[in-house]
């Protein structure tokens, strides 16, 4: 499964509102990038392809960016 729980992996879209747990609290924030190939983003290097993409997201809170697997992430 490389990393990836379940056959069902959670799938989202540019625009979607997502949420994630940051520390002791939740963050909430827009999908802004489906990364599908390995590329730096979010400040590290992501490894992704089509079969399994990572997310570009930004926080409300701060307006940072980060990288999260779909597994990390909920619709808000």
């Amino acid at each position: 499964m490389d990393g990836y729980p379940g056959d069902m992996a959670k799938t989202f879209r540019k625009g979607d509102r997502v949420r994630w747990d940051a520390g002791n609290e939740s963050s909430t924030g827009t999908v802004e990038e489906i990364i599908t190939s390995d590329t730096e983003a979010g400040g590290r290097t992501v490894r992704a392809s089509e079969e399994h993409p990572q997310y570009l997201v930004r926080s409300e809170k701060s307006g940072r960016t980060a990288v999260h697997k779909p597994e990390a992430i909920h619709p808000a």
